[in-house]
Formats: structure tokens, sequence, C-alpha cells
């Protein structure tokens, strides 16, 4: 995907490291599950649900009956929280079938807790593999990186299919083929933020797209930055350690950009970075990208409290997205995908066996209660003369490298495998 040639970097390594990380299946786990009405008039049918992508619905649900996209009207109703592909396109389905027996009345369509959480598509399970290598002098000289997941772009009728559940269920339907990933890039798929925005000489990453899809996949909030925020912010953090530098200021040593220097300072000096000391279970971490690499900036630090259990206790984070043209918006936006990344970080992980998946409700897939939400802090560092990029999801991925890093701080051990666990904790420890 991306071949930065190192040229004499390579020679010129003292150490190298290598470290894996992973993050398992993640469900979209809306509060309220899918839910659709339909109605059946002649020979067109109008939807009203609360799809993301309506359009892609429309020509979904029309080539998977055989109609004509003007025969198909569907309408954004507000429903169930939808980042990405839950289960609203397929209920969409469902009630499109079902009205089509009864013409002329409405049919709703509302899934179980169970149905959404088992039968909605999700964000993909990935691994990530870096190696780097550091000079004499505690510079990184080399750098690789291998991503391997499903795809990301299941959404209706990517891929030239209609990808919705209820066809592949009727009489003659063929089973779901995999989710595609398109081209790879540093803003696409798997493969977002798979590129570090440091100044690295030597620089290659690879996308591997495994197309054995055991488990259905689509687009699930900031894709795959979320993984690789977390492996490469991690992995920053051991090479600091390797290179005996303050994790902060080994970052600062490898970043240009102005703006990304601005976040990172901003977010250390709001945790007071440089005078906060040492307590027992007590850590302190830091993450930063560049969201897709052409985006809005944001760096985080967080408090993490490691004893009995594991809990972010505060939450710093600094962004810029270019001109601002709603503050309130950008913070809520920001805090919102903190306290979810801190979520997926933490807490969750879809589970299956052979024959199904198993975490069906809350019991079986906890998310991050009110009671531990942490402190959230943001702050919007101006950007004069910048164009507005945009804020939605510019927090998963740095939130996730920064708790990482501080659970490491905490512990004395670096765990690599999402979630974040007690558990987990527990294991490295007895391992080290």
């Amino acid at each position: 995907m991306v071949d930065q040639p190192a040229g004499d970097a390579r020679g010129a390594a003292a150490q190298t490291l290598t470290a894996e990380f992973t993050r398992p299946f993640l469900a979209h786990a809306s509060v309220a599950p899918s839910c659709a009405v339909a109605r059946w008039d002649g020979g067109s049918v109008t939807v009203w649900c609360h799809s993301q992508g309506i359009f892609l619905l429309r020509a979904a649900i029309a080539a998977g009956l055989g109609l004509d996209a003007a025969q198909v009207t569907v309408h954004y109703v507000e429903g169930a929280g939808v980042y990405g592909q839950n289960g609203a396109d397929d209920v969409a389905m469902d009630a499109v079938l079902l009205a089509r027996a009864v013409p002329g009345r409405a049919v709703r369509v509302l899934w179980t807790r169970e149905d959404e959480m088992c039968w909605s598509p999700l964000g993909s399970a990935m691994l990530a593999r870096l190696s780097a290598g550091l000079d004499a002098g505690g510079r990184i000289v080399t750098w690789r990186q291998d991503v391997w997941s499903n795809g990301f772009m299941g959404r209706p009728t990517m891929g030239g299919d209609p990808r919705l559940l209820a066809l592949t269920h009727l009489a003659g339907g063929r089973p779901m083929p995999p989710a595609p990933d398109l081209q790879p890039a540093n803003w696409m798929g798997a493969s977002r933020n798979a590129v570090p925005g440091y100044d690295i000489p030597g620089i290659q990453v690879t996308r591997h797209l495994l197309l054995d899809m055991p488990i259905r996949t689509s687009s699930l909030r900031s894709l795959g930055a979320h993984l690789n925020v977390f492996a490469i912010e991690s992995f920053m953090d051991e090479l600091a350690a390797a290179a005996g530098a303050d994790p902060i200021g080994f970052r600062l040593a490898h970043l240009t950009d102005p703006r990304a220097r601005r976040v990172l300072t901003e977010a250390a000096n709001m945790a007071g970075w440089d005078t906060r000391g040492r307590r027992d279970g007590l850590g302190y971490g830091a993450g930063l990208a560049r969201y897709s690499g052409v985006a809005g900036y944001c760096a985080a630090v967080a408090e993490v409290a490691a004893d009995t259990d594991i809990r972010v206790r505060r939450l710093w984070l600094a962004v810029d997205v270019g001109r601002v043209i709603n503050p309130d918006g950008v913070i809520n936006q920001v805090e919102g995908g903190a306290v979810q990344s801190a979520s997926w970080t933490l807490r969750e992980q879809v589970r299956f066996d052979r024959d199904q998946i198993t975490s069906a409700g809350w019991d079986s897939y906890p998310i991050l209660r009110f009671t531990e939400t942490p402190e959230v802090t943001v702050h919007i560092v101006d950007a004069p003369g910048e164009a507005e990029v945009g804020a939605g999801e510019v927090a998963q991925g740095p939130v996730a490298g920064a708790i990482g890093n501080a659970v490491a701080d905490a512990v004395g051990v670096r765990v690599r495998d999402l979630p974040l666990t007690r558990e987990r904790a527990a294991r490295a420890i007895q391992e080290s």
C-alpha cells in the first residue's frame, strides 16, 4: 500500500523492535434496536427507516426485487444510532417483504435486542504487526506495518450486490459475498490511519484483505483507524522506552507538522504531563493522529487507575479541525467519540461459537456504563485560514492509544490485545 524507501537507513538501525496488536469484532450495539415501516401501493413501495445510506438502500431494494429504482422511495427518519451500518438496512428489507404480502397496508418491523446483536453487520476484527528500527541516537529509521482484516465496505450495493440479509434467505437466494474494502489508502477501510504521521525515512505499510468471512462485517465508526492508531501509538511508547525518552518528547522529535505538534503539546499541557508525578496503580498515556491522514488532528492524554479493575478516570483532548463553525458541535462529537473509544478499548468484544454469535445482550456484550464514564475535557486549537475538515471520528484512535499507554504505565506491562481487561492485564503481569 505504501512503500517509502529508507535509503541507507536500514543499515543504520542499531536495534529493531516488533509487536502485534489485535482487536476483536465489535458490535454497533445501538441503544435501541433497528426499526422500519414499509407500504406497497400498486407497483411501488415506500420505506421509512434510519438507514445511514437511503439512496444505497433504495438501489439495493430495487435490485433485490427486480424493480426500477423509481418504484422505490426511502424516507429517512430518526431512529437508533447508526455510525456506519447497523441493522437499519436489513430491517427495512424485512418490512418491504412483509408489506408486499399485504398491499396498501403499512407494516412496521422492530428487531429484538437479540436480533440486533446477532444479525447486524459488525466492525471487523483486526491484527496489526509492526516492526521498527532505532538508530544509535534513538531515532526511528525504519517502519513496517502489516494489517489483516475483513472488509469494511459491506453496505448495500457495494461490490455490485444488494447485500441485504433477508434476500439471502429467500428461495433461490445466494450467500452474501465477503465485504469489499476498495483500494487501499490511508483514508480507506482497514488501512485507515495505517500510515504513521511521523517523520520516518523508511515506511512500508501493507494491507492484507481477508476474504474468508465467518462473521458479516461492514462499516463501523472510524473503520480501521481505531486499531491502527492504537497499534501505532502503543508502539511509539515502546520505542520511546527503548530509546530512553519521554513519550511526548519522543513524538515531538519525530514531528515537523506544526499542527500535529500544537495539539500534542496542548493536550500534554492540559494534563499537566511534566508535573504528573508517580502513584501506584495510576498511569498516564498519550495518543496522536490526524484522522485519515488528511482530516482533523487529535491528541489525547488518559489517566487510568488500575487496581482491582482498569478504569479511565480522565481524558484530555486537543483537536484542530480547521475552521470551526459550531464549537459546541465539535466538542460534542469529540466527547462522544472519546467515550465510545473508551468503551471499545476497555469492554467490548463480540463472542461467538461455531454456529452463532453468543453475545446477544448487554450481559454478554457490556458497554461502558454512565458510572464508568471518565471526565472528558476538550480544547479546540485555533487554526486560522485552514479549511473545515469535520470532527466526527477524530478521537477514536488517539483515545485508544492513550488508554493503552496509560494502562502500561499503571501496571508496568504492555497489553496489546483489545479489550484491555483486568484478566488480560493480570495475565501480562504473570507472564512478565
